[in-house]
């Protein structure tokens, strides 16, 4: 055997033997319970979404999907965790739009980098806001809520979930584009927010129709629209925010399975087929539904054209709003 074809044959050993444990990985997941950390508290919109398809993949995948709850600074504290997780698709995010697309440009010390250590799977769903108001506000519709917020003439308080929120920045690109100003109230979550909104320290809030339905069911506060394309099913009297003359509105909140970025192709597959098929099977979407999110269940290259989209496109909505989280 010549030399060129001895370091040919030792070669093709090394990549072989390279691959193996990857091989026997994919051949053997998953072998015990798998983990989707969830960056807000229990009864939140993404711990409800997170536990109808983790349910779901545990029978299809015949294996336990468990959730962990990880809650603080927006959903950055579990993103972070996952980034820097073993790569085994044994620990994955539920990811959103908040903590993958806003908090890049929004927060220049954050401990992560979404579009380099993190990979989509699956995005699964979506839930959008709905302007809401306190139930005894004299606003009625969006104009009354415009008009008076122009007649202030100074600064109006405006709820948000967080700070680098899709409800903070649908508060900036709502007053930007009616032409008046807010003074951005930051809770801790989306339940703090709903009750500002209801013991009327703010003036009003984007949040999630999947929080929000129940409240103004209730009548313990008021919907004027939703940024949804179309009416909610589960809000139908409730206008849109295009419906209303804000055609720009579109700060619908998405939701992606994800894993750290050098997991292997083959597991990535399958856990983006089951994830899919997980929330597009009849009870469990019926279910998502009901609780208030649309469901998506995209391929893992469309969730990857979705996120190359939304990177860039949030990096602009926070660079027109000035605002620096740090």
């Amino acid at each position: 055997m010549t030399l060129s074809r001895r370091h040919f044959v030792a070669g093709t050993a090394l990549l072989a033997a390279a691959q193996l444990p990857v091989t026997a990985l994919a051949q053997t997941y998953p072998a015990y319970p798998i983990r989707i950390v969830v960056g807000y508290p229990p009864a939140t919109a993404p711990d409800v979404l997170a536990r109808f398809l983790a349910q779901r993949m545990a029978e299809l995948l015949k294996q336990q999907v468990v959730v962990d709850n990880k809650p603080g600074a927006g959903g950055q504290i579990a993103a972070q965790t996952v980034a820097k997780a073993q790569p085994d698709g044994y620990t994955l995010l539920l990811g959103e739009v908040g903590s993958i697309a806003i908090a890049p440009p929004a927060f220049s010390k954050l401990q992560y980098d979404p579009t380099k250590e993190l990979t989509g799977v699956s995005e699964v769903g979506k839930v959008d806001l709905l302007l809401a108001v306190p139930a005894n506000s004299p606003h009625q519709t969006v104009a009354d809520f415009v008009k008076a917020a122009k007649a202030r003439g100074d600064k109006i308080n405006f709820g948000t979930f967080g700070a680098g929120s899709p409800g903070h920045f649908g508060a900036e690109v709502f007053a930007e584009a009616a032409g008046f100003k807010i003074e951005p109230v930051h809770y801790r979550n989306t339940g703090d927010a709903v009750t500002g909104i209801i013991n009327g320290d703010v003036a009003g809030a984007f949040v999630s129709t999947a929080l929000g339905a129940a409240q103004i069911k209730g009548g313990k506060m008021r919907a004027l629209a939703t940024s949804a394309p179309v009416r909610s099913p589960l809000l139908p009297q409730v206008p849109t925010m295009i419906e209303a003359g804000y055609p720009k509105m579109d700060v619908s909140a998405w939701f992606a399975l994800m894993a750290p970025a050098a997991t292997p192709p083959a597991v990535l597959d399958l856990l983006a087929r089951e994830a899919a098929a997980a929330v597009q099977s009849p009870d469990t979407k019926a279910k998502i539904v009901e609780a208030g999110f649309s469901v998506t269940g995209l391929s893992r290259a469309d969730t990857d054209r979705m996120l190359r989209a939304e990177y860039p496109r949030w990096a602009g909505i926070v660079k027109a709003s000035g605002f620096r989280g740090d």
